[in-house]
């Protein structure tokens, strides 16, 4: 399958972010430092939102070690990961979980509506740059009152990950296409 450039330079900036230690592999502690600094980030929600995102890392981590990590050594690395992103539905259920955690971590209050602010705090502990941040957030056409729909989040988080996908929101986040 030829994947559009947006799917290839998605992966790539997924693996970065993931490679939380820069080490340039993926392990199980990335995912713990993803998990601590993006609850961290999210003061307003209460213990069950934090306690789904921290399982949804956890979990995410598990599948792509399951099910890429060729070598079984604990460490996923670019070439391995490659297969995350340029084949999903390996890892929907994953995905969705970890959209849905994310998404109601964004929304303390229940309203389904997520502020930019939150967004922003969310988005930058998991290690996007600002600019990008503010451009998706556009992207996603926020109300009046600058908020975004959790649904509409939700969607664009798995659309993110779909190897077919290119002129979506989430392209946003890739900084050459800023």
């Amino acid at each position: 399958m030829n994947h559009p450039q947006a799917a290839l330079s998605r992966v790539d900036l997924v693996f970065t972010l993931f490679d939380a230690n820069g080490s340039g592999e993926i392990e199980a502690n990335d995912f713990e430092v993803m998990a601590h600094r993006v609850v961290e980030a999210a003061p307003q929600s209460d213990a069950a939102a934090k306690e789904a995102m921290t399982a949804a890392f956890h979990r995410y981590w598990k599948t792509l070690a399951e099910e890429l990590d060729d070598d079984r050594n604990g460490r996923i690395d670019r070439e391995e990961f490659e297969d995350s992103v340029l084949s999903p539905e390996r890892f929907d259920s994953t995905i969705d979980e970890f959209a849905r955690s994310l998404a109601a971590l964004s929304d303390p209050d229940g309203d389904g509506l997520i502020e930019r602010p939150v967004f922003t705090a969310l988005m930058s502990a998991i290690g996007f740059e600002r600019q990008n941040i503010d451009a998706l957030f556009a992207a996603l056409e926020p109300d009046q009152d600058d908020r975004i729909s959790v649904s509409d989040w939700v969607d664009s988080i798995k659309d993110f990950y779909r190897p077919d996908a290119a002129g979506i929101p989430g392209d946003h986040l890739v900084p050459s296409a800023g």
